[in-house]
């Protein structure tokens, strides 16, 4: 039987990859994405969502609408300099035809809420972006925890930040829903950070092969891939000539194949008040705090069966 997973959001270019990939893999069933604020603007991150699922032919997907601003800051404690950077990787609408479709009538922590307080099949929860909607579940109904079996995370990093010099976009974009997601109780989260998506590059060659495919979906990840190549090139270049990590997909893709991914079993925490820390997860690598571990965090990944997953899936061949 499929996996049932739920997918939330802040589509961009990386995240379009992650919907992709968790719509047509055979072994995943995605029952909705949730979209939340983020890489841009919530309704933004909603209609490249639609768009990207009708591309694809799977508008039978339902989407529904999350928070439009962190839970606890006005804004995100961001500079220009920030805001330009997710811009030069999530350039707003994304390259695919405008849809027809449209977002569900229910609010995304509705959705949440009420599809864990219904389910009888084990539903992973795999959020991609900042962690706003899970932590308004959390707040709302204090049982919400002990119903979601399986939490996957797209976040974080302990040698490698992206957004400041210690912190990760997705925790960082609302260090405060992260730092309640952590601290909340759930029976098992795994945290792909960015130290382990930068192990499962993706290259111009690899682009050059998901373009070949001739499939909406080989095509459409090839010019996302591409764009966020070029954008790292000249931005932040990569150990290997033109390529990137595609974060987002990776965590779906381990929901597909656990080994893509190696893990350690760690306690993990937010900073919310440090003026040059904050977003930063403190992962306890060396057991000197006197927390239990609450986390398997991620540290490295195979790079060539990450890139074969994707190839296989958007050919139709998984």
């Amino acid at each position: 039987m499929a996996r049932k997973l739920i997918l939330d959001v802040d589509t961009g270019t990386d995240d379009a990859v992650a919907v992709m990939l968790a719509a047509l893999h055979p072994a995943l069933d995605l029952i909705g994405c949730t979209t939340v604020n983020g890489n841009i603007p919530v309704a933004s991150c909603t209609d490249n969502t639609l768009r990207v699922l009708e591309h694809i032919g799977r508008g039978d997907i339902p989407v529904y609408e999350g928070l439009a601003r962190p839970i606890v800051r006005s804004e995100f404690p961001i500079s220009r300099k920030v805001n330009d950077r997710a811009g030069k990787y999530h350039p707003g609408a994304l390259p695919v035809p405008p849809t027809t479709l449209a977002k569900q009538n229910a609010s995304a922590v509705e959705f949440l809420i009420e599809t864990y307080r219904a389910a009888t099949d084990p539903i992973a929860l795999v959020p991609v972006a900042p962690l706003s909607n899970i932590a308004a579940c959390i707040a709302l109904d204090p049982k919400f925890v002990s119903l979601v079996p399986e939490l996957v995370i797209m976040g974080g990093a302990h040698a490698l930040g992206n957004v400041t010099p210690s912190a990760e976009f997705n925790i960082w974009g609302d260090p405060e829903a992260a730092a309640s997601v952590f601290a909340a109780g759930f029976e098992k989260i795994t945290l792909v950070t960015l130290d382990c998506t930068h192990r499962a590059l993706i290259t111009a060659a690899h682009c050059h092969a998901l373009h070949a495919l001739g499939t909406p979906a080989g095509q459409a990840a090839a010019d996302f891939i591409g764009h966020r190549i070029a954008v790292h090139d000249d931005d932040q270049k990569q150990e290997i000539e033109h390529s990137t990590p595609v974060h987002d997909a990776l965590a779906v893709g381990f929901l597909i194949n656990p080994a893509l991914i190696t893990t350690r079993r760690l306690h993990v925490a937010v900073e919310t008040h440090g003026e040059l820390t904050v977003g930063r997860t403190v992962i306890d690598t060396h057991f000197r705090g006197s927390e239990a571990p609450n986390c398997d965090v991620a540290f490295d990944a195979d790079a060539t069966g990450f890139a074969e997953l994707l190839l296989r899936t958007f050919a139709g061949k998984a």
